[in-house]
């Protein structure tokens, strides 16, 4: 049987590799070995950072309803509660966005929160 080189088979895989590091500094972007690390890295924090970046918005889609509803008398929680009990189901990015945008309509949303609280 024939010896099978692997020349073809590395230079594409390490052209892929290399592509990768297009951007890096240095060695990190013309050398195989230190650019197969680099990218590997890389590609371990692009994974960490997408779901760091959903942990954020949601923090900061809190923030500004609680700000919202600060504004109205009623803290985060308790407003989220009511809207609970009076069956409202919005999303907090969605809330966030009228606290911003439209503050009548987050304001009667705080309304019915607080009727459904103390009744």
């Amino acid at each position: 049987m024939a010896r099978v080189k692997k020349g073809v088979t590395a230079r594409r895989r390490h052209k892929k590799i290399l592509k990768l590091a297009k951007g890096f500094r240095g060695a990190r972007s013309k050398l195989f070995r230190p650019a197969n690390q680099f990218v590997m890295k890389a590609l371990r924090h692009a994974y960490v950072g997408r779901k760091l970046r959903k942990r954020d918005f949601r923090k900061l889609w809190i923030t500004r309803i609680n700000a919202g509803a600060r504004m109205s008398g009623l803290s985060y929680s308790r407003f989220m509660n009511g809207l609970k009990l009076s069956g409202i189901q919005m999303n907090r990015k969605v809330l966030s966005e009228m606290a911003i945008y439209d503050k009548e309509g987050f304001a009667q949303l705080v309304e019915v929160a607080k009727q459904k609280l103390n009744a």
